[in-house]
């Protein structure tokens, strides 16, 4: 079994990871975290390189701090960062990977720190390939 925790960072994804390794830890899935840098915004060329920039940094930061997470509940995680549309990117990963369950938290960081979850788990119940379930 396999299981995908989209993460960014925010109080809703932290909690959706701690109930994401206690379902690994009783079903003995594998974890996959992943972090996904969004290049929707537009903005010009220069401010645009540096907001990617800062946002695989921040990425990197949030994917480590989930593996420690998870490594202390004694699950072992793999981690990957895609780049792209959010909830394309979860989906393409979701079906590479042949997840069985998305754990997702109900909300994220917000428009102005990163991005709506809130949006992205509404649509990855509807598009997702396999269950979906939204920790609030």
């Amino acid at each position: 079994m396999n299981i995908l925790v989209p993460l960014d960072g925010s109080d809703y994804s932290k909690k959706a990871l701690l109930q994401a390794c206690d379902m690994a830890k009783n079903y003995q899935a594998n974890l996959i975290l992943v972090y996904v840098v969004d290049k929707s915004p537009s903005l010009n060329l220069l401010d645009r390189n540096e907001y990617l920039k800062m946002l695989r940094r921040f990425g990197e930061k949030v994917l480590i701090h989930g593996k420690e997470t998870a490594k202390d509940k004694g699950i072992d995680t793999t981690t990957v960062m895609k780049e792209g549309n959010i909830t394309n990117e979860i989906v393409k990963l979701a079906k590479n990977k042949k997840c069985n369950l998305i754990i997702v938290g109900s909300k994220g960081l917000g428009a102005t720190a990163r991005f709506f979850l809130g949006s992205i788990s509404n649509k990855l119940a509807n598009n997702s390939p396999c269950s979906v379930l939204i920790v609030k």
